[in-house]
């Protein structure tokens, strides 16, 4: 399995955790959901320690997308006969 793909599910993991700490929130049941909410928090931040300790900026994918945007970002002149040097 590629380190993309872990971090993939890592991050897929981080929002399950969210979305089971904040369902006893939205259902109204906060007394007989204090097992979801840390059940969620729990995974929520296990899964983001594991997504940081283990695959934090190994996806090539991504670097190659931070390179092109950075090529991007150079400064355009707004006027078609401005000269290129300040």
């Amino acid at each position: 399995m590629s380190r993309c793909t872990l971090r993939n599910i890592f991050t897929v993991l981080i929002y399950a955790g969210v979305a089971l700490f904040l369902y006893p929130y939205l259902t109204g049941r906060l007394s007989s959901g204090l097992l979801l909410l840390v059940a969620g928090i729990g995974l929520a931040v296990l899964a983001g320690i594991l997504r940081a300790a283990c695959v934090e900026g190994d996806c090539p994918d991504r670097e190659a997308h931070v390179a092109l945007e950075s090529k991007s970002a150079e400064p355009q002149s707004t006027h078609p006969h401005a000269p290129s040097h300040p």
